[in-house]
């Protein structure tokens, strides 16, 4: 019941509070409407799938192509430990940067500002800062992932050597859409579809967010005329969220398959440096998802401002 105190000036009720362009009810529809449009989505996939699957040819397609084709000889066998602890900082660090940059761009009137000591006219949100100084990090252990990926020959892995990669890639995409699973082993070697999937976000996703993060901060020069025409800054930050999308849904993607193909045997691969079936790896995965938990909940302004401090001045509002 709303009384005559809860009424706006014509006695109609106050407007719910809104959550960027939708009130809570209203996202809460919107997310089960979505989920259950995607279960149907999901389901026609799948049957339609089976059935292409089905065909002759396309069985003879795939005994041809069975999604993955033979690494060079050289090729290293297994995933040694630096990997794995890359796998987790870059994460850690990626979940993070998610985080603050829907804040930044979402978020509303920041109420701290950071500044250089050096510039103190070039103010940005407390919200802002962490984001780039996320990401500063993000680059240079990126950067350590690419020079050790080198070194160690463990780039053919996700570099295609051959254009066997396209018609393994299309099987073992019809195989994961018919619900039946690459046989494989990563340990060895990765279906063409994970190679390609790999690749693209070490080598095109990643760069492609760097630069249009650096075309929209406040770091770019503004008077390069020639470089702001060939990168716009309404074109760049579209492209910006874009790739933001695209971590989110490889990230969902890639943890839902680890777990439904043998998630033991994945996770001991990934994180415990071992081809076996055992719990040594989940129990190091759950430890990591706790890290990441308690510092999504440490990313606050209180426990932030300081950190900034360190590195500039901050003004709260």
């Amino acid at each position: 019941m709303v009384t005559a105190g809860d009424a706006g000036p014509r006695g109609r009720a106050p407007e719910p509070k809104r959550y960027g362009r939708f009130t809570r009810a209203q996202w809460i529809s919107a997310a089960l409407l979505g989920a259950g449009a995607l279960v149907v989505a999901a389901a026609v996939v799948v049957l339609i799938a089976r059935s292409v699957i089905g065909l002759e040819p396309v069985r003879d397609f795939v005994a041809t192509y069975p999604g993955e084709y033979a690494l060079p000889a050289a090729a290293p066998i297994g995933i040694p430990a630096w990997l794995g602890w890359q796998h987790f900082f870059n994460t850690f660090l990626l979940v993070l940067i998610l985080r603050s940059g829907w804040t930044a761009r979402y978020g509303k009137r920041p109420p701290v500002l950071w500044s250089s000591r050096r510039v103190k006219r070039r103010k940005m949100s407390l919200t802002v800062w962490f984001h780039l100084a996320l990401d500063a990090l993000w680059i240079v252990n990126g950067v350590v992932y690419v020079v050790l990926l080198f070194a160690t020959g463990q780039w053919v892995k996700i570099v295609p050597t051959s254009w066997e990669v396209v018609p393994n890639a299309v099987s073992a995409g019809l195989q994961y859409l018919s619900l039946d699973w690459p046989t494989g082993n990563g340990w060895v070697n990765y279906n063409a579809l994970q190679q390609l999937s790999y690749f693209a976000i070490v080598f095109l996703a990643a760069p492609l967010a760097i630069v249009t993060g650096a075309r929209i901060s406040v770091y770019w020069p503004r008077k390069a005329d020639r470089l702001n025409r060939l990168l716009p800054f309404d074109a760049s930050k579209r492209v910006h969220v874009a790739v933001m999308v695209f971590f989110v849904a490889f990230i969902v993607v890639h943890v839902g398959l680890v777990l439904a193909t043998g998630a033991l045997r994945n996770l001991n691969h990934m994180y415990a440096a071992q081809d076996t079936v055992s719990w040594t790896g989940f129990w190091i995965f759950a430890a990591s998802l706790l890290v990441i938990a308690a510092a999504w909940v440490a990313a606050r302004p209180a426990r932030l401002i300081p950190l900034a401090r360190v590195f500039g001045d901050v003004v709260q509002r």
